[in-house]
Parts: structure tokens; C-alpha cells; sequence
């Protein structure tokens, strides 16, 4: 008796395979043309308004890519506490909080840099163990907790501060949310050698891991992804990384905090992707009951979330903190708005289960996209807040949509 296999089975039954596969991902398909569209409307924009296509300026681009670093690093951590069907938020308060100290040990305690970036990081792990405690072991709802640490870290921050700015940093902690990498010299005499090199680097490896996890699913038959498709998606990834390279090298090179977020994107990514952790925070938000029936250690899961998300918040705030040069009591204001934005946006789930981080970056950066787009078209602040409420709202009625249509809840 034989048996058909994936590739015997007959053109209409790949065909609607094909179909049935690119319908799941329709929502990213969807981001990545959203981007696109927006990037291409301004630069257009730009140009017939005599200001010359503004927006893919080399300096633009890394402007960008520095200016929403901060944002960008929190909806990584966002989207692990939405996606478990949490909300956390404190994570603004968190960043003026630690900002504020960071700027105490630095300028008034003679803290060395180095030393009160690794204290920071601790100290927002303390803040993520505070919060994930009365979340994960008293069972209040996160929304009230992390509502209170909204509060109470705004007036720590005031407290530490003394309702004061305090600068300045030095330069190497500068460095961390503004510097770029050494130059090893211009290739041409325009393109920065080592920025060119991280570019090509990456994406060979990009390609070469996309290669690799194609052969494994087809190894085990589990490949639903059309080959066209895969090909498409690999070759436009690919071209976007070598031509912002490109851009990066022809201006300073690559902002270290570039580094830092690609970093973490990758980490993240794998974590969610391949860890048990990574698949227990999706049972979790999928369904609690079934997740713990199923041997999930529920509380902890959710506890160590909101110790990483403390970290994250840490880390946005050192770097928002040395990109200003300031500690600011005032700093940090909205920042949670804007990084659930970005998760909703990516295609996170309001009801949990669903989300990936690299969907909640490209939110960030359509995000990031739109302020600077209507920044140089001269758009009003009020208009601006409009508009990026209509896109979110946009983003989540499209959520909504599909769950109906496929006979969700």
C-alpha cells in the first residue's frame, strides 16, 4: 500500500496549500507592504513639496533608527507580556526611574559608567520581581498593578531627582544611545568599511539560516511555505538590510544602539521561537486553564516575564538617558503608549496568544516612520496624534476581522 507524501499530492491540493499558507500570513505580508507604502508616500511627499525626498536621506535613516531605539527595545519586551495575555503600564516610569538613578551614581556617587549600566540592569530586575510577584502569586490583574507602578515610579523618579535635571554623562555612556561604531576605514572613499561588512555579513547569515530551516521543515514534511514565496521574501529581506547598510555607511556608520537591537531582536526572537519558555508564554495567552492542566508553571512563567520586562525597561531607559545627555524627572512620558501601540500595530492579539517580536518592531518603526514623516511635512502635533490613532485602531479592527472570518472568538 503506498502512501502519498507532500510532494505526490496532486497540483490542486498544493495549490490550495500554497493559498491556505499565505492567507495565514496575510497580517505580516500586510506590515511589510504597510511599510513600504509609508515609506514611499513621504518620500514622494518630500519631493513635491520642494523639500527633496527628506526621508531616505542617509541621515534621516540613522536619525530614525537612533531617535526610536528606545521605543523599539520596549515593544520587545511588550510583546513577551502581551502575547501571555498581560499589559504592563509602568515601563515609562520604569525608564525616568532609572534614568534618574543612573544620572545619581554617575554625576553625584562617582559610579564608574560601566558599573552603573550592570547596576541599572539589576535594579530593573528588582523593579520586574516586584511587579511579577503581586501579578503571578497575589493574582491581581497586571493592569492594576503595573498601574501602580506607573504612579510609584513617577515619584521615585521625582524623589531621586529632586524634581531636577541632571547632566552631564560621559562620553562613553553617551555613546550608548547616540555614538556609533570606530570607522576601519571608506570603501570608494564614501562607504564605511565595517558597516558595509556588518551588512554583507548579515545577510549571509540571514540567508544562509533561512536555507537551513527550509530544508529542516521539508526534512520532517512540515515545509507549507511555497517556494516562490520563501524566495520572494528572502531576497527582499535581504536587499532591505544591504541598502540601509548602505545608507548607514554613507553617512557616521552604524549607531551602536543598532547593535544592541539587533542583538536583542535575534535573542528574543529564538527565545520565543525555539525555548520552552518561548512556547509556554504563547500557551499562557492562548488559554491559562489549559496551559496550567497541561503542566505549564503558569506563575512562574509570568513572574520571570515581568523580570525581564524590568530589564528591558532598564535598558530603554539607559538609553534614552545617554541619548539626551539629561535625567529628566519628566522623561519617559507616553513611552507605554507608544510600545503597545507598536505590539498592536505588529499584529500582536488583543486577547493574547498571538504576536512575534519582529511584527512588534516593524510596528515601532512604522510608528517611528509616521512622527518623522509628518514631523518634516510640517504636520501638526494634533493632527499627528490623530492619525496614529486611526492606524492603531486601523491595526486592531484588522485583527478583530480576521478572527471572525476564521470562526475565532
Amino acid at each position: 500500500m503506498s502512501v502519498l507524501t507532500k510532494s505526490d499530492a496532486p497540483p490542486t491540493s498544493r495549490t490550495r496549500s500554497a493559498l491556505n499558507y499565505l492567507a495565514g500570513q496575510l497580517r505580516q505580508i500586510g506590515l511589510f507592504i504597510a511599510l513600504i507604502v509609508i515609506v514611499a508616500f513621504f518620500q514622494i511627499a518630500e519631493v513635491l513639496t520642494g523639500l527633496g525626498g527628506i526621508t531616505l536621506r542617509p541621515i534621516n535613516v540613522s536619525n530614525l533608527i537612533v531617535q526610536n531605539s528606545y521605543i523599539l527595545i520596549l515593544a520587545i519586551g511588550m510583546v513577551m507580556v502581551i502575547i501571555a495575555g498581560h499589559i504592563d503600564l509602568s515601563v515609562g516610569s520604569v525608564v525616568a526611574f532609572v534614568g534618574a538613578v543612573a544620572g545619581v551614581m554617575i554625576t553625584q556617587w562617582h559610579v564608574p559608567w560601566w558599573a552603573a549600566i550592570i547596576l541599572c540592569l539589576v535594579l530593573g530586575a528588582l523593579v520586574g520581581m516586584w511587579q511579577g510577584f503581586w501579578i503571578a502569586y497575589f493574582k491581581i490583574p497586571a493592569f492594576i498593578v503595573t498601574l501602580a507602578g506607573m504612579l510609584t515610579f513617577r515619584g521615585l523618579t521625582q524623589i531621586t531627582l529632586q524634581n531636577e535635571q541632571i547632566s552631564p554623562f560621559p562620553t562613553e555612556f553617551r555613546a550608548l544611545g547616540s555614538g556609533f561604531l570606530p570607522s576601519l576605514g571608506f570603501i570608494g572613499g564614501q562607504f564605511e568599511t565595517l558597516t558595509i561588512t556588518i551588512g554583507v555579513v548579515a545577510t549571509l547569515l540571514l540567508v544562509v539560516q533561512g536555507i537551513r530551516q527550509r530544508a529542516a521543515r521539508r526534512k520532517y514534511n512540515v515545509e507549507d511555505e511555497p517556494f516562490p514565496w520563501f524566495l520572494a521574501k528572502l531576497v527582499f529581506t535581504a536587499a532591505l538590510i544591504l541598502f540601509v547598510s548602505f545608507l548607514l555607511a554613507s553617512y557616521n556608520g552604524t549607531p551602536i544602539v543598532l547593535i544592541v537591537l539587533g542583538v536583542l531582536v535575534v535573542v528574543y526572537s529564538a527565545v520565543m521561537a525555539r525555548s520552552v519558555f518561548g512556547r509556554h508564554i504563547y500557551a499562557i495567552g492562548g488559554n491559562l486553564n489549559a496551559a496550567a492542566l497541561s503542566g505549564v508553571k503558569t506563575q512562574r512563567v509570568t513572574f520571570l516575564l515581568f523580570v525581564n520586562m524590568g530589564v528591558i525597561a532598564a535598558l530603554a531607559g539607559l538609553v534614552f538617558t545617554a541619548q539626551l545627555n539629561l535625567a529628566n524627572p519628566k522623561a519617559g512620558d507616553g513611552f507605554e503608549l507608544d510600545a503597545i501601540a507598536a505590539v498592536f500595530i505588529g499584529g500582536a492579539a488583543v486577547t493574547g496568544g498571538i504576536g512575534t517580536v519582529t511584527g512588534a518592531i516593524i510596528g515601532g518603526l512604522i510608528i517611528g516612520i509616521l512622527n518623522n514623516g509628518m514631523s518634516i511635512l510640517g504636520v501638526g502635533t494634533e493632527y499627528q496624534s490623530l492619525i496614529k490613532g486611526l492606524v492603531l485602531l486601523a491595526a486592531v479592527a484588522f485583527d478583530v476581522y480576521n478572527k471572525r472570518r476564521s470562526g475565532g472568538r
